[in-house]
């Protein structure tokens, strides 16, 4: 599958790429990249065919947005361009820096419009629910933003799946513009929306993005295990936490190598054995880690396509190469197991085998979808 080979993002008339350009590193200090580098990756991913670019108001405090839209507006893009930000996370200090209320989300747009320098986004995803506003005034204020103008259309990031369901519900039943998409944490080293959140995204017809595919940089096997483990305790904090600004990044440096969303929760048992299957995958086929990461992730059920982080230009190449990698069924095989979940015992009751044992008699049933 070429860069160019478009698709609509679930079921709207948003036309994207299936790699879309996501900017957290743009600015961030220390593993991020600064004006410069931020313009090479860009222009990388442009030359490539891709269309699609993300940030979020959070990302290096603004300064992502700053460097998007002036990159964007150098090369006269705006209109080839499909532009997606974030609001959610709290983007400074006190009670209305963040949340899902429509005070909020009207002022976090509107200075992330300033920042990208346009006068709507394509795409505005709720970043995370603040767990206190309704699901009727998100809503609301979602509609009442399309209908406006400043968004065309929306979608939620790291909000629990009852409550997308109720959004999404009402949207129908009131004939409002519902979410179209749905963000989520998703690689071989977390599989958690297997669960709800897919089969959700199905039943409502939205696509599903996932973030971080490489898990921080975790599946391109460039951690050294011994070296971790005896390397200082890595903090957890926000990407605006990464480093101060006038800090050098060595060149060395990696995302998981101080403070960042995950501390040193990546680091487990288990990922270490997921690495040892990637690793063993991409010698068998010639290709990196990173490249057999992300094409487990573009062939799971229901993936429209993913976000790529990159901190230099060469790796949106690279990247981009994993959208002609079709894995052998021997190998998806492996990967998948080693990377299954613990079985959690109200799911594994709509499991085939368990649903032909326990709820059918025996018998074999498919659903319509099957």
């Amino acid at each position: 599958m070429p860069p160019t080979q478009f698709r609509t993002l679930g079921k709207s008339g948003l036309v994207v790429s299936p790699f879309a350009l996501g900017t957290m590193t743009f600015g961030t200090a220390r593993w991020g990249a600064g004006q410069d580098g931020s313009r090479e990756i860009f222009n990388a991913y442009v030359e490539a065919g891709g269309n699609f670019v993300d940030t979020a108001d959070v990302y290096s405090g603004g300064r992502s947005e700053e460097i998007l839209g002036g990159l964007i507006a150098e090369r006269g893009l705006r209109n080839e361009m499909v532009i997606a930000t974030k609001a959610g996370f709290a983007a400074g200090s006190g009670v209305s820096a963040g949340g899902s209320g429509a005070r909020h989300l009207h002022s976090a747009l509107n200075g992330s419009l300033q920042r990208l320098r346009t006068d709507h986004v394509d795409l505005f995803w709720l970043h995370v629910w603040d767990s206190v506003t309704p699901a009727e005034e998100l809503l609301e204020t979602m509609a009442g933003l399309v209908r406006s103008g400043k968004i065309r259309y929306w979608g939620m990031s790291n909000s629990p799946a009852w409550y997308v369901a109720k959004v999404a519900t009402l949207a129908a039943v009131r004939g409002m513009p519902g979410p179209i998409a749905l963000q989520y944490f998703y690689s071989l080293a977390n599989r958690d929306i297997e669960d709800e959140h897919m089969p959700l995204a199905a039943a409502f017809d939205m696509a599903v993005q996932p973030w971080s595919p490489l898990a921080y940089g975790l599946l391109t096997g460039k951690y050294d295990r011994g070296t971790v483990e005896a390397a200082a305790p890595r903090a957890g904090g926000l990407p605006r936490d990464a480093a101060k600004q006038d800090e050098e990044r060595p060149h060395d440096d990696k995302r998981l190598d101080g403070a960042n969303p995950f501390g040193d929760t990546l680091f487990t048992e288990r990922n270490w054995k997921i690495l040892d299957v990637l690793r063993g995958v991409a010698d068998d086929t010639g290709n990196s880690p990173a490249q057999i990461a992300l094409a487990w992730v573009m062939s799971r059920p229901g993936i429209a396509g993913t976000l790529m982080g990159v901190s230099r230009a060469g790796q949106v190449v690279e990247n981009m190469a994993a959208l002609a990698i079709t894995l052998s069924p021997e190998h998806r095989a492996a990967l998948n197991a080693i990377s299954a979940p613990d079985s959690r015992m109200l799911y594994s009751l709509f499991t085939p085998g368990l649903r032909q044992h326990a709820v059918f008699g025996g018998s074999q049933v498919s659903g319509w979808r099957d």
